[in-house]
């Protein structure tokens, strides 16, 4: 994944700013896609890549902001660095408590941008990794049958074989064979990595051991 070539989306109405944004990215090696409008740009295909968005507050449909609340509600995680001519404090207050990476205020130099974008990028790229990780150990998951997604948070509780039997109303001889087969269908290599499986997928413990109570 980590091959894949970066992308970076910049939405400017003004055409120099995009001339000069795609000539700046372009020199360093990154892929620039560039629109005029916002409509233009939530309308078009993205590729499944590591991406920042440059983004202008100010545009003549939508503003960044609106922008920003909309692929918020849409689940798209693409990082945004604004810039604007225009910009003041709540402004950008508003756009880093969203979780913009970066204000920036026209005119600014271009490393500050560079730097800006190369951390959205690698931002983006551990979110994109950390989510493939969640799948595959969904996946996984989803092999186990439904007696072994009992035992699993048990397990990664802590609890013994015998304390899961008397949990679960069964013998400590099954119990072991479950615990078997959800650390191979998990593919775990030890306990401490089955419990950071189940931290990953937010499986959490059904189980408390000191007063035998059922917790979330």
């Amino acid at each position: 994944m980590n091959d894949v070539r970066p992308l970076i989306f910049v939405v400017d109405d003004e055409p120099s700013i995009c001339t000069a944004l795609e000539r700046l990215f372009r020199s360093v090696g990154l892929e620039v896609w560039t629109f005029s409008s916002a409509q233009a740009f939530l309308q078009s295909e993205r590729p499944d890549v590591p991406a920042c968005l440059v983004l202008d507050v100010r545009l003549p449909d939508l503003s960044g902001l609106d922008i920003q609340d909309r692929l918020l509600r849409e689940g798209v995680d693409i990082p945004i660095v604004f810039i604007t001519g225009h910009g003041d404090i709540p402004m950008s207050v508003r756009a880093i408590k969203a979780g913009a990476v970066e204000f920036l205020t026209k005119p600014f130099k271009e490393q500050e941008l560079l730097d800006a974008v190369q951390q959205a990028i690698e931002r983006h790229r551990v979110a994109r990794q950390l989510r493939a990780e969640i799948q595959k150990f969904r996946s996984r998951f989803l092999s186990l049958t439904p007696r072994e997604r009992q035992v699993f948070p048990l397990v990664t509780a802590g609890l013994l074989n015998k304390e899961i039997a008397a949990e679960l109303g069964t013998s400590e001889k099954t119990v072991k064979i479950h615990r078997s087969h959800v650390m191979r269908k998990m593919n775990a290599q030890s306990l401490a990595h089955l419990v950071h499986i189940a931290e990953k997928l937010k499986v959490t413990a059904l189980y408390n051991q000191r007063d035998k109570t059922k917790v979330r």
